[in-house]
């Protein structure tokens, strides 16, 4: 089955309200994104029920303004409705699955569930009609894993966190070292001017053979580091930078070695990466180091597509449309949702 008609899909699993309507196989008509980055700023990290409420404030105008956007698009000329269904927050998940169901039923086409990891492992290769085989590592502030990826829709998980996810481990340690929220992207601005080696934090799961990460004993660690220091404020300040650097290796250090170690047991030259993480500035200049070495080929997504979007959502429904794929409107969310 070749879908070709544009795909509206709806993206609210944790605190991005996210619109974008599809013309496969990679022709973007429009993404509207409401990020809630402020407003849980002053929480610390995402609180689910304002997650929610202001889901429901910002879903219906960015629908509106989608369509507008995509002024070429009528309505009636839309061939499926998509919406993320997990993994995710239960609240925020509800709210953008029950709107595209409700415009699924008003315009009497397919309505899909997406998983939302599916999306992030897919968006590197954005636009493309068959998705080579090879190993992807997600990486964001809710999942961290290796799977082995054998085309769209066949997929095998090689590793992933015990505990904390990566992004999760780069925003605990930045509250403990008083940076603002989101703090990945302040412990990497603050690491390039910083020694990543003057604190050798520890790396777990390291051993051989082993895919899985560990990235709460990081936080215990650096939590004990700054207890037995006492800095000063003024001390605090001027061992910042190296702190930060030394945290970024201990994470990015061991995506890297596991990275490695994976695509060479599965014997995979094709390297894609994703998730918010995927943006980090070490990270990438240590894979492209890497694949430059191995001579691996290395993917990432836009920058607009590394963070929550609908765009991803929308791709990754795509290759399941082609396959006669659709859901029942009574297809509940699904927030544990594994790939």
């Amino acid at each position: 089955m070749n879908f070709s008609k544009p795909i509206l899909a709806i993206e609210s699993s944790c605190d991005e309200t996210a619109v974008a309507i599809l013309q496969p196989p990679g022709k973007l008509l429009c993404s509207l994104v409401a990020s809630q980055m402020e407003i849980h700023a002053r929480f610390g990290g995402v609180v689910p029920e304002v997650a929610s409420r202001n889901h429901l404030l910002a879903i219906k105008p960015l629908f509106e303004g989608a369509l507008s956007e995509a002024y070429m698009i009528k309505p009636e000329e839309l061939g499926a409705v998509v919406a993320t269904a997990g993994p995710g927050l239960a609240p925020a998940l509800l709210v953008g699955a029950s709107f595209a169901k409700g415009v699924a039923l008003g315009l009497n086409i397919p309505y899909l569930a997406v998983n939302h990891l599916e999306g992030h492992l897919l968006s590197p290769f954005f636009g493309s009609e068959k998705i080579p085989h090879h190993l992807a590592l997600l990486v964001s502030g809710g999942h961290t894993q290796l799977t082995e990826v054998m085309s769209a829709g066949k997929y095998r998980l090689l590793g992933s966190t015990t505990d904390d996810a990566a992004g999760e481990a780069f925003d605990k340690i930045a509250k403990l070292l008083g940076l603002s929220y989101p703090g990945g992207i302040e412990i990497d601005r603050l690491a390039r001017q910083g020694d990543p080696h003057r604190y050798p934090f520890p790396k777990a799961f390291l051993e051989k053979g082993n895919l899985n990460f560990s990235f709460s004993g990081l936080k215990t660690s650096v939590r004990y580091f700054l207890e037995k220091e006492n800095f000063s404020e003024k001390e605090f300040r001027k061992n910042l930078p190296d702190i930060c650097a030394s945290v970024q290796e201990a994470i990015v250090g061991v995506l890297v070695e596991k990275v490695s170690r994976a695509a060479e047991q599965q014997d995979l030259d094709i390297i894609g990466v994703s998730g918010g993480v995927a943006c980090n500035s070490a990270l990438r200049a240590q894979l492209e180091k890497l694949c430059q070495k191995k001579r691996w080929q290395l993917y990432f997504p836009p920058a607009s597509l590394a963070t929550d979007n609908a765009v991803m959502i929308a791709f990754a429904a795509m290759h399941h449309l082609q396959d006669g794929e659709q859901n029942s409107i009574s297809q509940e969310i699904i927030p544990q949702w594994k790939i």
